[in-house]
């Protein structure tokens, strides 16, 4: 088998066959153990016997037979571990159940127990994306502007608390539902996000990370009691989503908005994502989400960059700040006043809010102000001032098509 095959099958069913994991052994830590002796074993057995039919099978009975070898090798059976020793059928059977896709869905499991309201919400976040998302600590800690041994205690913190309090991997039962979705969608954006705009690597876009968030998406969407919440989130994700294709040059560097090539833009998923905004438009009070998925809409639906209703933009994002106020979206509304409002008047109007936010100090490390307010400068034509906000965004990124285009902007400012 070759090495592209074996990185495919870790590419695609690492994630599912850890959550499985973790169902069958109830132990974080103990199961991406398990993952990585399945994945040397395949990578030793699988050359000389050929792929398995059921991958995916294989490496949760592979995974599972070598965490209860090394546990009696160790000897280091409590009550738990004994009692999953003496029933190894019936955990085989479930391995071999792990393509069921139904509300049983272990990855959806997982997700609600990573987002249980025990844990701090950046706990929950932070155990998630290095759980179902496979994201590193250095990653998850670069996202989050926290060092990365900061991030790392977070994880085994949370861990220990689900271990310690015996917190369920289950979906919750229907009368608990309604108090924990809010969680569990915050974190699932969080995951699409960095897939949709990888902070880390060499890639612009994760595709999996986007279309495994969408997926569980729709998975809390089918659960009672569903609602406008998930149903905004799901838009939003969609009709973001839509632009993938196009928003890298055939080198792979980042494409702004205005320079897309709209015929690239997935039209099916901008159909169903307007149909989806629509539906969680009519409910009250509107989302933050549907606000999203709403300003998404009208970047889909523009059949040119210019032909972008700005002005509706900036009248939603006046809507969100009310309902969800963030440093990010006053951003994003800086950003739409300065393509509302004309070149001129509208661009320095733009720039004088970015500034402010800046000068408050809440995004004062965050790389998009920067490179916002580079743009908008060099659009004003104030080139040293320009070139020194590029630095700044160079600085403050480590992520490869970020920089070169950074970079390339930076050349095209007159020195």
């Amino acid at each position: 088998m070759k090495d592209g095959a074996r990185a495919a099958v870790y590419r695609d069913e690492s994630r599912r066959v850890l959550a499985t994991l973790i169902r069958l052994l109830g132990d974080f830590d103990l199961a991406e153990e398990a993952l990585h002796d399945a994945f040397a074993a395949a990578l030793e057995r699988w050359p000389r016997d050929g792929m398995p039919a059921n991958p995916r099978a294989w490496l949760v009975s592979a995974g599972r037979f070598r965490a209860l070898d090394r546990l009696r090798r160790e000897r280091a059976f409590d009550a738990r571990r004994g009692e999953l020793a003496r029933a190894p059928e019936g955990a085989c059977a479930a391995a071999d159940d792990v393509a069921d896709g139904g509300i049983a869905d272990d990855r959806l499991r997982l997700v609600f127990t990573c987002c249980h309201p025990s844990l701090s919400i950046d706990a929950q976040v932070a155990l998630t994306l290095r759980t179902v998302g496979g994201l590193t600590t250095e990653e998850i800690a670069r996202a989050f502007l926290v060092p990365a041994p900061t991030l790392a205690q977070r994880v085994v913190r949370a861990k220990a608390k689900i271990r310690d309090a015996r917190i369920p991997y289950e979906v919750p039962a229907a009368h608990e539902l309604p108090a924990r979705p809010d969680a569990v969608l915050a974190v699932l954006y969080l995951v699409f996000n960095e897939g949709y705009a990888a902070t880390a690597g060499g890639a612009l876009t994760r595709a999996d990370l986007s279309a495994e968030a969408i997926r569980l998406a729709r998975l809390v969407a089918e659960l009672p009691p569903g609602g406008a919440e998930v149903e905004g989130l799901l838009a939003l994700m969609l009709l973001t989503d839509a632009r993938r294709a196009a928003r890298a040059t055939p080198d792979g560097d980042v494409a702004l908005l205005e320079d897309q090539d709209r015929r690239l833009w997935d039209r099916a998923q901008i159909a169903e994502g307007l149909a989806r905004v629509e539906r969680a438009l009519r409910a009250r009070p509107v989302s933050a989400y549907a606000l999203q998925a709403a300003i998404a809409a009208l970047h889909g639906e523009a059949p040119r960059a210019d032909a972008t209703d700005w002005r509706q933009i900036v009248a939603l994002y006046d809507l969100l700040l009310a309902a969800r106020p963030s440093p990010v979206v006053e951003l994003n509304r800086a950003a739409a006043v300065a393509m509302a409002d004309g070149p001129e008047y509208g661009v320095a109007r733009g720039l004088a809010l970015v500034d402010a936010l800046l000068a408050r100090g809440e995004l004062a490390a965050y790389q998009p102000a920067h490179a916002a307010r580079a743009e908008l400068l060099r659009r004003l034509g104030r080139a040293g001032e320009a070139r020194a906000a590029y630095e700044e965004a160079l600085r403050l990124t480590a992520h490869g098509p970020q920089r070169r285009f950074l970079v390339r902007r930076l050349t095209e400012v007159p020195v």
